[in-house]
């Protein structure tokens, strides 16, 4: 009896106490982790939401009290009629082909070629040029659009996507960086192996360091492709006849004739129509690219 009392009262305390709080931890942990980004997801997503019910409804409905958030009966039409308004296949195909594709083509080769300097080769200074090149990134625009404006029009290249494109031949220092940290990561033992094979720096660039980039270069094509398909400031600068416009300065005349509601009906839901359409390739290019752009995000920058 003696030894079943001692057993009993050296026998360790019951758990069930110790995992049940634990329990309620992690689910209020959870709990709160999901209160806050659903408001937030909500609240990021509802602008979206919002342009999209806008381009369905008429001009009586935009703007009511309480909003209407579900548009009945739905109009489809916008879609085609705000289209039409102004040439907007016109200034789709300036802003694809004589603006995004060759900045971000020229960008891309460009500062491949600037960061592979920087990480791969040594020579004198090289770091000291390095932190100049970043440092440029810390110069407003504002201050340099006077010049470059004053530049270019001594050039004669107002009025043309030169002063847009002929820049990116010049790479750009945040896509030279993110390559040169992305660069830094890969094992000098490759580079030192082609070199014994015979082969020149541009070889190792283009046969072994580029194909082992993709996630790196897609980032970097996404950034640079973002830039110059939203960009309104540069063409504003730049460019003076409406033919040459790109979709953001299109948008930007649609938006001065729905403001006149006597003169153009209909112009508040044409207006979210075109803005969804124009925003439409950003969405379906992070959607098909996004495992790429997130790995190429997670891997840049990992060394200095």
């Amino acid at each position: 009896m003696t030894s079943i009392a001692s057993e009993s009262r050296t026998a360790p305390a019951p758990k069930y106490h110790y995992d049940s709080g634990r329990r309620w931890q992690t689910f209020l942990l959870e709990f709160a982790k999901y209160a806050i980004l659903i408001p937030l997801t909500i609240s990021f997503a509802f602008p979206l939401y919002w342009m999209i019910s806008s381009a369905l409804k008429v001009d009586s409905q935009v703007f009511t009290v309480p909003p209407i958030l579900l548009p009945y009966p739905i109009h489809p039409e916008n879609f085609i009629e705000g289209w039409q308004v102004l040439p907007f296949t016109r200034y789709a195909v300036n802003s694809v082909v004589f603006y995004t594709v060759p900045a971000v083509v020229f960008t891309v080769l460009s500062s491949t070629v600037v960061a592979y300097g920087f990480s791969r080769l040594r020579w004198p200074g090289r770091d000291t040029m390095f932190w100049l090149v970043v440092m440029t990134m810390m110069l407003p625009w504002a201050v340099t659009m006077v010049p470059l404006f004053i530049t270019f029009k001594w050039l004669g290249w107002l009025d043309t996507y030169r002063p847009l494109v002929v820049p990116a031949l010049f790479s750009h220092p945040y896509i030279v960086f993110l390559l040169r940290q992305f660069f830094m990561t890969l094992p000098e033992e490759l580079s030192d192996a082609a070199r014994i094979d015979g082969a020149t720096e541009f070889g190792i660039l283009f046969r072994i360091i580029l194909p082992l980039t993709k996630p790196a270069l897609a980032v970097v094509a996404l950034f640079r492709f973002l830039w110059a398909w939203n960009d309104y400031l540069g063409p504003l600068i730049y460019l003076r006849d409406q033919n040459r416009y790109p979709l953001a300065l299109g948008i930007e005349q649609l938006s001065n004739r729905a403001n006149d509601i006597g003169n153009f009906s209909n112009g508040l839901p044409y207006l979210m129509a075109v803005s969804t359409l124009v925003a439409l390739p950003i969405i379906v290019t992070f959607f098909f690219a996004q495992r790429t752009f997130i790995e190429g995000i997670s891997v840049t920058g990992l060394k200095g």
